[in-house]
């Protein structure tokens, strides 16, 4: 579909699927919503990222497709989006940087949209670096990290999350150093909840359904109040 013929962001959050184009700080981002089942809802949205533009990433990028599945049938309503550069979105890749501004302006619409709901936060490889580095000062009620890309990419010591935290890492990831994020982890004061995952890549070959079975396992203790409770 051509970006002009996709509608403009929505005046209240869809309840049903739906893609559109939001605000973002140079042009429109493209973004996807979906929700949870009524009879589970819960008073919550999540927002995916996914990882890098310049090497294929996109919100349909299928890691992030079975995180996103995983945390609606949990019970929250999603948001992926493609940052700049992706997709049908404007502008072009940005290190992290304007990918971070990409991130606070599609939470700002969450957060509009849904003022009283939790908001968590997930990324995938490039996208969890965003996320971390940003949960901290977008208030993240949760977050969850899958196959950060330690050693590739700097985080930010000082912005680092406080918040209930997971991590996901495959122990044979081709991309990122699995034992470098073991370390990583090791060495933070608030230290995340930590699934290794054997026998498992980068992009999770023949172990999305693990995943998907990994995150509703780790997230059930977090999750907020049914939305109808």
């Amino acid at each position: 579909m051509n970006p002009t013929e996709l509608p403009a962001a929505p005046a209240s959050f869809p309840d049903m699927p739906a893609s559109f184009m939001l605000d973002g700080p140079v042009g429109k981002l493209e973004a996807l919503s979906d929700v949870a089942e009524p009879s589970s809802a819960r008073r919550g949205v999540v927002v995916l990222c996914h990882p890098l533009t310049v090497e294929g990433g996109s919100m349909h990028n299928k890691v992030v497709v079975m995180a996103e599945r995983a945390l609606r049938e949990s019970g929250l309503d999603t948001v992926r989006f493609n940052f700049r550069g992706a997709g049908n979105s404007a502008g072009e890749f940005d290190k992290g940087v304007g990918e971070s501004a990409d991130l606070a302006a599609v939470v700002a619409w969450v957060r509009k949209m849904r003022p009283h709901d939790a908001l968590w936060l997930t990324g995938f490889s490039f996208g969890s670096y965003v996320t971390i580095n940003n949960a901290l000062r977008l208030h993240a009620d949760a977050l969850i990290s899958i196959a950060p890309p330690v050693g590739r990419r700097e985080f930010e010591p000082t912005s680092l999350p406080t918040c209930p935290w997971l991590v996901i890492q495959g122990e044979a990831d081709e991309v990122v150093e699995p034992q470098a994020v073991f370390d990583w982890i090791d060495t933070l004061e608030h230290q995340p909840e930590l699934i290794r995952m054997p026998d498992t890549s980068h992009f999770f070959h023949r172990r999305l359904m693990d995943l998907r079975g990994a995150i509703k396992h780790a997230v059930l203790g977090w999750l907020p109040p049914l939305r109808q409770a």
